[in-house]
């Protein structure tokens, strides 16, 4: 999931760069959604760790 941010985020960076400011909008706020979602799934997992029973 993060890797599909990072595409994303580079998408939005080029596509601004050349011009293209409602492409590069739409792109790096479907990067910003992606990165929160790893986060969150992130975070999840490293709590659903500390509270597993051995």
């Amino acid at each position: 999931m993060l890797y599909y941010a990072v595409v994303f985020f580079v998408i939005a960076i080029i596509a601004a760069f050349l011009g293209f400011g409602g492409i590069a909008a739409g792109a790096a706020s479907i990067a910003q959604i992606l990165f929160y979602i790893f986060i969150v799934l992130a975070v999840l997992a490293i709590l659903s760790g500390l509270f597993r029973k051995r």
